[in-house]
């Protein structure tokens, strides 16, 4: 096994970052730095293949597993490792930063910057999902934040300032409700070998070495809560989403990617890997429960509503993921082996469906500069291969069966629907609605673009090209592959998510005698 796989996997962006800088500033070395990152973000594609192949799917114990005293003092390690729930979100990170790099070759304002701050973004994420030290997901949580405000801020569109800040504004109040939870465990968790205080995460899920404030229910439950806002902020769940819709219009197409693809996944991943183990009893508690379910349904069915509502197709794109991670949502809501599954290969699965979505919008916008759903029609006939993908992705998006969203909302739903947790039956039906008004909006529009008569003025619209085949085609397989048999993720998730199911409904309850 290669050695310090995931250190090799969460760094080698950062390299690629130093030797890109250290290229000469000049017009003609633009390729040189294209050529870097698409070495170093694919060298982790490899990385993620092999881990992949090495991983062991009969244990939910963690894999691969790094721990080095960082700063001994106050008990602080550099400590990661993965499990199922995380080793998907690693594969989906890798792929998804290799084809943006290639997404970005359109990028000609400040080249070097641009990418040596991607390559840092790359990093962030890669640790937020490697992390088993809560300071360091910490830390890797906070780096992934200044990246990505320059990325839009400096090569965004025209309200890329404001998109920026209203998206650094959220994700700092997230942050710091994040870190007195933080806090709050550190100084009442209790280190079973030294006796002091630890950010170790699998010290934390031990609910025997609580203590302190800990030992109150209120205080689990006010925990629980800032914990919640600053997951929910990156989901996005309602009513914390609006910033979402801007920074995606604003952002440049590869952001737009690795936003939907990546960082929205990290407020549901946030919550399975720390709120559900830390403090089971407080996801358990009804009336938090409930609460959680009915901001599912809102994401679902108002997130649907508001994509029906769009002219810009980025907008629509951006509300649709909205509703999509509502069903991400529901799956985990109600706390069985099914619904936990549909839950999280939803989220790998919404992360290559938006992916082509986001891709292929900026396909599109390249050529006509604008993106007013209305202004189009008939481009089928002059882009008869850009419209086939289009179709697979847009079928995909809506849950068409046989292609790999399918499977996951429908484990989702039925989880949800037969849970014995909680009854959420009547909350399974509504959201269902949400599969509709998906179907309606994504006909609708493909009818609008590309169906009916060509419009004059994209006569001589030029067809898609290679490299943006070359992004597109991997994922438009994985779709296609994952709808027919989706055994390789679920196999990856099955018995971690499996084992936390367990935990949160038969061993969370006896904490406080029930709730």
């Amino acid at each position: 096994m290669i050695s310090n796989v995931l250190s090799w996997i969460i760094f080698l962006p950062v390299i690629g970052a130093v030797l890109v800088l250290l290229v000469p500033r000049s017009e003609k070395q633009t390729n040189i730095i294209r050529a870097i990152s698409a070495v170093f973000t694919g060298l982790q594609v490899v990385l993620a293949i092999y881990i992949f192949i090495q991983f062991d799917r009969n244990t939910s114990t963690m894999q691969m597993v790094e721990q080095v005293k960082w700063i001994p003092s106050y008990n602080i390690w550099y400590f990661i490792g993965i499990d199922g729930l995380s080793v998907s979100m690693v594969l989906l990170t890798a792929l998804l930063s290799f084809i943006c790099i290639f997404a970005s070759w359109g990028i000609e304002r400040a080249v070097k910057g641009y990418f040596a701050l991607f390559l840092l973004l790359d990093t962030g994420m890669m640790g937020v999902f490697c992390a088993l030290d809560f300071f360091l997901f910490y830390i890797f949580w906070e780096v992934m934040l200044l990246p990505m405000y320059f990325l839009i801020g400096i090569w965004g569109g025209p309200r890329r300032e404001y998109a920026a800040i209203k998206f650094f504004l959220y994700t700092l109040f997230g942050s710091v409700l994040m870190l007195v939870a933080m806090l709050v465990f550190y100084f009442n968790v209790k280190d079973p070998v030294t006796g002091g205080h630890t950010f170790n995460m699998l010290h934390m899920m031990d609910q025997t070495l609580h203590q302190g404030l800990l030992s109150q229910f209120n205080v689990r439950l006010l925990a629980f809560a800032a914990l919640y806002v600053g997951f929910a902020i990156k989901i996005p769940a309602f009513p914390f989403h609006t910033w979402l819709p801007d920074a995606h219009v604003e952002a440049p197409t590869a952001i737009s990617v690795i936003l939907a693809g990546v960082l929205l996944k990290m407020g549901t991943y946030g919550l399975l890997r720390i709120s559900y183990p830390v403090l089971p009893d407080a996801m358990m508690y009804k009336p938090f429960a409930y609460g959680f379910v009915v901001i599912a349904v809102i994401n679902i069915v108002y997130g649907a509503l508001c994509a029906m509502a769009q002219k810009d197709l980025k907008k629509l794109v951006a509300y649709s993921s909205i509703g999509h991670m509502g069903v991400v949502m529901l799956g985990m809501a109600g706390l069985t082996p099914l619904g936990m599954n549909g839950a999280v290969l939803q989220m790998f699965n919404h992360g290559t469906v938006t992916a082509m979505l986001f891709l292929l919008v900026g396909v599109i916008y390249d050529r006509a500069h604008h993106r007013d759903v209305d202004g189009f029609g008939g481009l089928a006939h002059q882009m008869p291969i850009y419209t086939g993908i289009v179709t697979v992705a847009f079928f995909a998006n809506l849950g068409l069966p046989g292609l790999s969203s399918f499977i996951s909302e429908a484990f989702s739903f039925l989880g949800a629907f037969s849970s014995t947790a909680f009854d959420l039956k009547v909350y399974t039906i509504i959201s269902t609605l949400g599969i509709v008004l998906v179907a309606g909006y994504m006909l609708w529009t493909l009818q609008r673009i590309f169906l009916g008569q060509l419009n004059p003025k994209y006569a001589d619209l030029p067809e898609i090209n290679g490299r943006e085949l070359f992004t597109l085609v991997p994922l438009a397989a994985i779709v296609i592959f994952l709808g027919i048999y989706p055994a390789p993720v679920l196999n990856l998730l099955e018995v971690t998510l499996n084992n936390l199911v367990v935990f949160m409904t038969k061993e969370a309850p006896m904490i406080w005698g029930g709730m």
